[in-house]
């Protein structure tokens, strides 16, 4: 650790693979048009084509981004040394990773599936099939997340000790038809990125107490959580979410505080106050030594750059040039597990209050 801190020595970005491999994607939802294939684009990644079920939604995608639409799941499935990236809902994970051949290299959309049971299938088939696979958990690989991983590892924050997430917001659920109809959507869809999150940062917590539930407004399954991640008598882990914030723009809130014995980190998440098009993304610390808040100056933001550097993790480790690769599926099941731990803890009733003698 230098004497001074320096944001400018933060790590922002993933190393790009030296031969990217092409890239099919399964599935031509908004996820996809909003931030696989600009990202893809940007990074000059080659997206070969696309299959989706919806043969009239596939080709409109496919004629704008000048690729191939499939006509079928085995057609895409049968293109050679791919990438194989899966922006398919949940429950359609499995049938897809079957169909691919074994020992491709294949991205899956989170959730891993729509319960811990299908994120175990999901497993064993990749198990079985030798695939290299990972979900993207993406949010680990945006710049401000990358860079706050970077000083916590530099010792800036000294031990982390808190972790609140704070969202206040109105989240367009209509842009995503098969939330509107599904029985697990809050933690399983959205928060899921903050507790995949604080996997990375804190490790795996003892246990959760959770509450998670809708709003007498529309028939989404659930909006709002409340949760705290048990790490023991050190660490305190804290996470208010509300998707129905919808008295304008002013009292509104995306942001992470994390707080360590030594300094501090701010975090503002800015893709989700104004989504799709976002506001920018902000990261500050109050480093170790230091007397002020230093602004980081950021080198890209959530969407879509993290999809760039989630997409170089898969590609350099196809090609031996990392090691890991992050959000493994072995991984990623521990982040299941977390969220079906959630969902238990919110079903199972609150400890009573005393009756009056």
């Amino acid at each position: 650790m230098t004497d001074a801190f320096n944001p400018a020595l933060l790590a922002q970005s993933w190393p790009r693979p030296a031969k990217p491999r092409p890239i099919v994607t399964f599935g031509a939802g908004s996820i996809v048009g909003d931030a696989h294939f600009p990202a893809y684009r940007k990074a000059g990644f080659p997206v070969v084509g696309l299959y989706d079920p919806d043969r009239a939604k596939a080709r409109k995608l496919a004629e704008k981004w000048g690729v191939t639409a499939y006509r079928s799941l085995e057609e895409a499935a049968a293109v050679k040394d791919a990438i194989f990236d899966l922006a398919t809902p949940p429950g359609r994970h499995a049938e897809v990773l079957r169909a691919l051949p074994d020992g491709a290299v294949a991205l899956i959309q989170k959730p891993m599936g729509n319960y811990l049971g299908e994120a175990t299938e999901i497993l064993e088939i990749c198990r079985a099939k030798k695939l290299k696979a990972a979900v993207n958990f993406q949010l680990r690989f945006a710049p401000m997340m990358l860079a706050l991983k970077d000083a916590i590892a530099k010792g800036w924050l000294g031990e982390v000790v808190d972790f609140d997430a704070w969202l206040a917001l109105a989240t367009p659920w209509q842009l995503w038809e098969f939330l509107l109809t599904a029985p697990r959507v809050e933690i399983a869809m959205h928060s899921i990125h903050y507790l995949d999150l604080i996997r990375q940062l804190l490790g795996d917590p003892k246990g959760v107490h959770a509450k998670t539930l809708g709003h007498p407004n529309h028939k989404v399954a659930q909006t709002r959580t409340s949760a705290i991640l048990d790490y023991g008598d050190t660490v305190r882990c804290a996470l208010s979410i509300n998707h129905d914030h919808k008295f304008g723009r002013r009292h509104q809130a995306c942001e992470f505080r994390v707080c360590g014995t030594e300094g501090a980190a701010y975090v503002k998440l800015g893709l989700n106050l104004d989504y799709p098009r976002g506001e920018p993304d902000i990261l500050e610390i109050y480093p170790k030594g230091g007397s002020d808040w230093v602004s980081v100056p950021l080198a890209g933001e959530w969407f879509p750059d993290a999809f760039v550097g989630r997409m170089a993790n898969v590609q350099r480790f196809a090609c031996g040039e990392d090691a890991e690769l992050v959000s493994s599926v072995e991984d990623a099941w521990n982040t299941m597990a977390l969220v079906e731990a959630a969902y238990k803890s919110s079903a199972a009733p609150a400890t009573p209050l005393a009756e009056k003698p």
